[in-house]
């Protein structure tokens, strides 16, 4: 064997740190180990999933975090009817209806949005299968090595949104450092409220609400989980976070009455939970669909491969282990 053989051989025995454990970081450590490399991952949740984040209250799941996925590339695709076989996900709605601030207006049709009734986590879940993650964990820093906390790798992925990955890069990677520069990320405050019985549109499965300063969007989460659940979970807009982001539990009443206004609802919910995303979504996404330089240390997520979705969060971290993959075997 020679050197460079030899060498490849090495390679593809070290493991490569993964940190972030939602749809990115779980396609791209699937990648990584169709491709023969060890693969260490951490996340600093205690559940997997990322911002697929779902949470039991009285008694079911509720998706807390993004709402639906809609598929579009054929690789996704793939997933995603392997999905709806085996009973993880299934096609939801291709309809939702519109509103302003004072009533729904009418309805408007797109793609097909999916969901899964135990939950959006569960599609990252599922890719993850039985691999190891360590979580809850806090990586403190990834250095030139690369390095994660000190413990050298043969690569270092951060599956994240972009200050998040800036915090924990050391000064002296500058190149990843640049990649991450001005970029505005959105915060969305999520308001998840249950109710005795249904007393809305009995057909409403979501409502994009325009021109209110409080809400932005309603998912109908009894029809979204197929379950029938008397659960509404509304997405706030990104200034109403902003304005209450150090206090969310103080903007509770506003959501919930303004949630009432629109969908018509006369009774108060039974109970409410708020959820405070810092870092929701990019204003903008990017179209390279991964970044990886000469230290090995790789960047990927729903802010890059176009509009940020759930699909582009998948074939970033998808297209990320395949690249890595050619470079290290």
């Amino acid at each position: 064997m020679n050197a460079l053989a030899a060498d490849r051989v090495v390679r593809a025995l070290g493991p490569v740190a993964v940190v972030g454990a939602g749809i990115s970081g779980a396609a791209c450590a699937g990648a990584l180990a169709d491709g023969g490399l060890r693969v260490r991952m951490y996340d600093r949740g205690e559940g997997l999933g990322g911002r697929l984040a779902s949470y039991a209250v009285d008694g079911r799941m509720v998706d807390a975090g993004a709402s639906y996925f809609t598929v579009s590339d054929p690789r996704f695709a793939a997933v995603a009817q392997d999905w709806e076989r085996r009973g993880v996900a299934r096609p939801w709605t291709d309809t939702f209806h519109v509103a302003g601030p004072e009533g729904i207006t009418g309805t408007s049709s797109g793609p097909v949005r999916w969901a899964c009734a135990g939950g959006l986590r569960s599609i990252a879940v599922d890719l993850l299968g039985e691999r190891r993650v360590t979580h809850p964990y806090d990586v403190e820093s990834v250095a030139p090595g690369p390095s994660v906390d000190g413990e050298v790798a043969e690569a270092a992925v951060l599956a994240m949104p972009d200050p998040q990955a800036a915090d924990l890069l050391a000064p002296t990677l500058r190149e990843e450092l640049a990649v991450l520069e001005d970029r505005t990320w959105e915060p969305v405050l999520a308001l998840a409220a249950g109710w005795d019985r249904r007393s809305w549109l009995p057909e409403l499965d979501g409502v994009f609400v325009n021109d209110s300063p409080v809400l932005g969007w309603v998912a109908d989460d009894g029809r979204r989980r197929g379950d029938g659940a008397p659960v509404l979970v509304a997405h706030s807009t990104s200034a109403f976070a902003e304005a209450n982001i150090d206090d969310p539990a103080a903007a509770v009443a506003e959501l919930v009455a303004t949630v009432r206004a629109v969908l018509g609802v006369g009774e108060e919910p039974r109970w409410v939970r708020v959820h405070r995303w810092s870092l929701a979504r990019p204003v903008e996404g990017r179209e390279a669909p991964f970044f990886l330089g000469e230290a090995m240390v790789g960047l990927c997520g729903d802010g890059w491969h176009g509009k940020p979705r759930v699909e582009a969060a998948y074939l970033s971290g998808l297209e990320l282990g395949q690249a890595l993959v050619e470079r290290l075997t």
